[in-house]
């Protein structure tokens, strides 16, 4: 736990509910990760990966979609107009775009949802490894319910049903939203200026309820928690415009970086994250850099474990927003 004048306290998570008061708005992102990797077979020989980003014909997840933004592997090989077998299923590869994205559209009559629960992969981090089905459902959180990811909420992985009724019981009140985590959140940055790096568009839900929690709580001067970055995206990108969350569903493709004017979010459960990440710099731009250097510093020097498996860091903002009304 990081205070607000940098002092460090070493806490195991069932801690965590002691750190909430009485009147915080904790929000919760219930996406759930999809079985997105499929192996194929090329109708002219080899074989390699495909993972299903979101569909690239609607706006939501849905598994109805035909056509999918794709990771492919070996992508060097893999042309506009290569025929795939995917378990048996048939798709073609429309296009490649800049990114290296594919898109890949898959034959009329080909039952998606059926194809990813008999042949579909959960998408585990590479340093993961291979795992089998109890180390898969460990990637899921306690309380993922919406179809849309193709990588966890890893600050939620923390969260058991015990700990979620301790901080019920604290008089906390618990929300909940989706937003579908993406290449957006997880693709590594590239050398050079940060203002010159592009987000990919991540699709988030608020519903009614959290939304007029949240402005509730705002406007009463009560904090509101984020249980991760996916959750600061959403929030912040909602009110991007006019300071207030809406609900519904929308896109957002914010880069939060130092300097960013917070209108939503008090404080911040979060995963320890690497160089180069856009979490990384999410989480300079709500902490302040040095109290970001002084907590990874004490992380590494107390041994905490980084990556999806890892330690979680929680911490308040480093410049409170003013309450009420837009907080400009």
């Amino acid at each position: 736990m990081l205070g607000p004048a940098g002092e460090l306290r070493d806490l195991t998570f069932a801690a965590f509910p002691e750190l909430l008061r009485a009147g915080d708005v904790l929000v919760l992102n219930e996406t759930r990760v999809i079985p997105a990797r499929l192996r194929f077979a090329r109708a002219s020989g080899g074989a390699g990966e495909v993972l299903l980003l979101r569909p690239a014909d609607r706006d939501a997840f849905a598994f109805d979609a035909r056509s999918w933004y794709a990771l492919v592997r070996p992508a060097r090989r893999l042309p506009a107009g290569t025929r795939l077998d995917i378990a048996g299923a048939g798709a073609t590869i429309e296009s490649v775009a800049e990114d290296g994205r594919r898109i890949v559209r898959f034959d009329d009559g080909v039952d998606i949802a059926s194809l990813l629960e008999r042949a579909g992969e959960l998408p585990l981090p590479p340093y993961v490894g291979a795992g089998g089905a109890a180390r898969a459902a460990r990637y899921q959180t306690v309380f993922a319910r919406v179809p849309g990811s193709v990588a966890a909420p890893t600050a939620s992985l923390h969260f058991t049903a015990d700990v979620l009724t301790a901080i019920a019981e604290r008089g906390v009140e618990i929300v909940r939203l989706s937003l579908d985590v993406g290449i957006g959140t997880f693709r590594p940055m590239r050398p050079g200026p940060i203002a010159a790096h592009r987000m990919h568009g991540e699709r988030y839900a608020i519903p009614a309820a959290t939304a007029a929690a949240v402005n509730r709580a705002r406007s009463e001067h009560r904090r509101v928690v984020a249980a991760g970055t996916t959750v600061v995206r959403a929030l912040e990108g909602s009110a991007r415009a006019d300071g207030t969350v809406h609900a519904g569903a929308a896109e957002t493709d914010i880069f939060i970086t130092p300097g960013f004017r917070f209108r939503v979010v008090d404080a911040l459960l979060t995963n320890f994250h690497l160089p180069q990440s856009t979490l990384l710099v999410l989480v300079t731009a709500f902490i302040g850099y040095d109290r970001t250097r002084a907590a990874y510093d004490a992380a590494i020097a107390r041994a905490y474990r980084f990556f999806s498996f890892g330690d979680a860091m929680f911490a308040e903002r480093a410049d409170p927003k003013p309450k009420g009304g837009d907080h400009g």
